[in-house]
Formats: C-alpha cells, structure tokens, sequence
C-alpha cells in the first residue's frame, strides 16, 4: 500500500510544529542571553523579546487550532544550533568587551530564522485560503522584523563600536 503524496497543507503543519518547538527553545534562551549581556540596552531587548514570544507561542496556538490540530512542536535541528552557537558566544566572550557584538548577532541569527519561518508560514496560510492564520502569522512576523531592526540599531549605534573601541 503506498502512502498518500504529502501536499502543501503537510508542509504547512510540519513547519508549524518546527516553529512552534523552536519559540519555546527561544523562550528558555532568552533569559540567559539577557543574564549575560552587558548593556543595559541589550539586557532590556532581551526581556521585551521573551515577554513577545510568550504573544508568539499563544498564536501559535490558535493557528493550530484554526487547522483543528493539537499545538504540537518537532524537534527543529537548526534553531537548537542556532542557540547552542549562542552559548558558545557566552562561554569564549565572556568579561570581554566583545561579548554583547557576539550575542546581538547570535540574537540576530534568531531573528532571521524566525522571519523565514513567519514569512513562509504566512505565505503558504494565504494559498490554502486559511486567511485568519495569514493573519495572526503576519502579526508575528511584523514583530520579528521590527525586533530585528531594534537590534541592527543597537548594534549599529552602541554594542559595536563599544566592543571595537575597547579592543583598540
């Protein structure tokens, strides 16, 4: 007996589950990230991100629940390398001043998962006509992208130039 071909709305399901295993990743990083940066600025981006992915996983949620399916998470292999390159950054950068450059772009790397992984999602919940997922999927994704030019700001005008100036 051969199993039935996988279509998009397959696709759909298994990258929610992976979005949804790695919100819940990112919720028990965050707190160290936060506990590990120095700049006050940096710490205070952290927690306004962890409070925002609590919002995330709930509507996640309903997505799931819009789809008539239990909210369920798959193990994602790339945001746990993703963090684990973060407490890496923690380890071999910590008490120098190159540490908060290091974990905004670890931080970053997040991000940019997460805005591929909204943005696809999005796009797929338009296709297959499930307009109020499209919905709650665009609400995060616009959030994942204003965090992330918070941090390219960040970066940009503190965190760099403090992590270069005193390594001169």
């Amino acid at each position: 007996m051969a199993s039935e071909p996988k279509a998009l709305n397959d696709l759909f399901l298994d990258t929610l589950k992976d979005i949804y295993y790695a919100e819940k990743q990112i919720l028990k990083a965050l707190p160290k990230m936060a506990k590990a940066a120095t700049a006050p600025e940096l710490k205070e981006a952290f927690e306004k991100h962890r409070d925002e992915t609590e919002t995330h996983v709930e509507r996640l949620t309903e997505v799931f629940e819009i789809i008539g399916k239990a909210p369920r998470g798959k193990t994602c292999d790339a945001i746990l390398g993703i963090i684990e390159e973060g407490k890496s950054i923690i380890e071999e950068f910590e008490g120098t001043p190159a540490l908060d450059a290091g974990l905004l772009a670890a931080a970053q790397a997040v991000e940019h998962y997460e805005i591929a992984r909204y943005g696809t999602l999005k796009s797929w919940a338009k296709q297959l006509g499930m307009n109020d997922a499209a919905k709650l999927l665009d609400q995060t994704l616009a959030e994942e992208t204003k965090t992330d030019q918070t941090l390219s700001q960040l970066g940009e005008t503190k965190v760099n130039m403090k992590a270069q100036a005193k390594a001169a």
